[in-house]
């Protein structure tokens, strides 16, 4: 009973560990039939056989370490006397991962993890810490997906382009500085929105606005009817100068926070209510009229907010003269805010990034990420929107 007792019975974990050996064993395995398979072809002959056509010598072979999903691999790789060794054309040259493990590295850094996570996430999975270098090494990998985007032609007329910027710190001639992230996404003829552009700039400027449209203009953006944006000065001179004929929609949701910022605290409540009621007016007559009724009750002990009110009205209310269904979507530019909310998330893990160059691939993989499901459903449907010249002769 005692012997029978002391018997060894496999748990989950060692069969786990057991498979795992395995399966690292016929990695091993595979990569080294691979490696002498290139380096026959390289030396012109197999191992030990003499050949006319042979145009070089083997060389004994070295250790090399690949991490894999499996965990770490040791290889022996071959190598020839005068063509240096195997392996550049199965495992990389100087690569010393398996290409799943940087995918998946650069997906988890695009999710949130910090790299020094990454190395810790590495070292418990695969028996191998990846230092924090490494990982920014892989990273730099999505500079692919910042040219895709910046080449990548506009296809169709963009009856809606909506601009918004959001700010955070980066490293710039050895002083980390305030930088502005241009994020620029349209919604085309066929209803669903699509990102068309993200930038970097010093600051949130009429140059670095400038920048963005005009690139935009050279991947063939047309058909702009309306330009939803905040009332960033530069940015408006940027939209007037490339794009003329576009009226500019001012976010409500921004005039409302300029308005209710003016007034003292405890009224703050109240008159953002007020505020946007003047927004999900039926019309815009009735917009002028509740801003009117506001300005002759409340209003008449908070000068300063009405001004602002006044001032903004023309540019928030633009959006009535386009079809009543697509109100909601066009008067602000909230439609960003889930982007910039993941922005912020991804990029406050980071802290200050050691340059533009990086703030900007990192930015551009989470848009893309973020804005991935944008093509699963329809945003408006736009079929309800009237030519550009009914318009234009309606809003004159």
């Amino acid at each position: 009973m005692n012997e029978v007792a002391e018997l060894d019975v496999p748990t989950q974990e060692n069969i786990r560990t057991d498979l795992r050996a395995l399966f690292r064993g016929a990695v091993r395995v595979a990569l080294e039939v691979a490696l002498e398979d290139e380096l026959r072809a390289m030396v012109g002959a197999k191992k030990w056989e003499r050949q006319a056509q042979r145009v070089d010598s083997r060389n004994g072979t070295y250790l090399r370490r690949l991490i894999t999903t499996m965990g770490a691999i040791d290889i022996e790789v071959p190598r020839a006397r005068e063509g240096g060794s195997a392996g550049s054309a199965v495992i990389g040259r100087y690569r010393r991962r398996s290409a799943e493990i940087d995918d998946t590295m650069v997906s988890a850094y695009v999710h949130g993890a910090s790299t020094r996570d990454i190395g810790h996430v590495t070292e418990t999975l695969m028996g191998e810490h990846v230092s924090k270098s490494t990982v920014s090494r892989a990273a730099k990998a999505l500079g692919t997906k910042v040219e895709e985007l910046r080449k990548a032609p506009i296809q169709g007329p963009i009856p809606y382009l909506f601009l918004d910027a959001t700010f955070l710190d980066a490293r710039w001639a050895r002083e980390v500085e305030n930088v502005s992230a241009l994020v620029a996404y349209g919604v085309g003829l066929d209803g669903h929105r699509q990102l068309l552009a993200v930038t970097i700039g010093a600051e949130e400027s009429e140059a670095s606005w400038s920048d963005l449209l005009t690139q935009l203009n050279e991947r063939g953006l047309s058909g702009v009817q309306l330009v939803a944006a905040d009332a960033h000065a530069g940015l408006a001179k940027a939209v007037r100068h490339h794009l003329p004929e576009a009226p500019l929609q001012r976010c409500c949701v921004h005039l409302l926070r300029n308005v209710v910022g003016k007034a003292p605290q405890k009224l703050r409540a109240r008159l953002a209510k007020a505020v946007w009621q003047v927004f999900l007016a039926p019309s815009k007559a009735e917009a002028r009229r509740r801003t009117a009724e506001l300005a002759a009750g409340m209003g008449r002990h908070l000068p300063e907010s009405m001004a602002c009110l006044a001032d903004g009205f023309e540019a928030a209310t633009r959006f009535y003269a386009f079809p009543k269904a697509h109100w909601h979507r066009i008067r602000s530019t909230n439609g960003l805010e889930r982007l910039h909310g993941e922005i912020k998330r991804r990029t406050n893990a980071v802290g200050a990034f050691p340059d533009r160059g990086s703030v900007l691939r990192l930015i551009t993989a989470v848009a893309l990420n973020v804005t991935a499901i944008w093509t699963d459903r329809r945003y408006l449907d736009m079929s309800l929107l009237k030519s550009k010249e009914v318009i234009v002769a309606e809003a004159a």
